[in-house]
């Protein structure tokens, strides 16, 4: 799917697949549940299982493009934060990454700390995305 002519579109899929890997690997390796996740959002966007994986291992840790407007941004911390938790274990250096990409996404400084927080509570709590997003943007 990723030509050299690849549209905007399958950039920011590729973009996303891969900050959810570069997350995966934050605490030292990936977990078969952060790597079904990363696989459930790669089907989700139309890759097949092969493709995400070969995507993920040349990745090499390097991040891709980053969308350009609020509703993907918010959609690609969520699945970061909610990848996160896949594992069971919130390692501090996944939290660090975490807050991280809210910063790198556009989040403002001073919130993407509790906005992590805000989001992962909502993940812990079964919310999906767009009941967070209404939470997160009262916020």
């Amino acid at each position: 799917m990723f030509g050299f002519f690849e549209n905007e579109q399958a950039k920011k899929i590729k973009g996303h697949l891969l900050n959810l890997a570069a997350l995966a690997k934050a605490d030292g390796h990936i977990d078969a549940r952060e790597m079904n996740f990363i696989l459930a959002v790669g089907k989700k966007n139309g890759l097949n299982s092969t493709e995400v994986q070969a995507l993920i291992s040349g990745a090499k840790g390097s991040t891709g493009d980053l969308p350009s407007n609020d509703s993907e941004r918010f959609d690609q911390i969520f699945d970061l934060v909610d990848m996160m938790l896949a594992d069971g274990v919130v390692d501090d250096t996944e939290m660090d990454f975490c807050i991280m990409m809210a910063e790198k996404l556009g989040f403002r400084k001073a919130i993407v700390g509790v906005l992590v927080r805000k989001i992962s509570q909502g993940v812990k709590d079964g919310l999906p995305a767009n009941a967070s997003r209404r939470k997160a943007t009262r916020f």
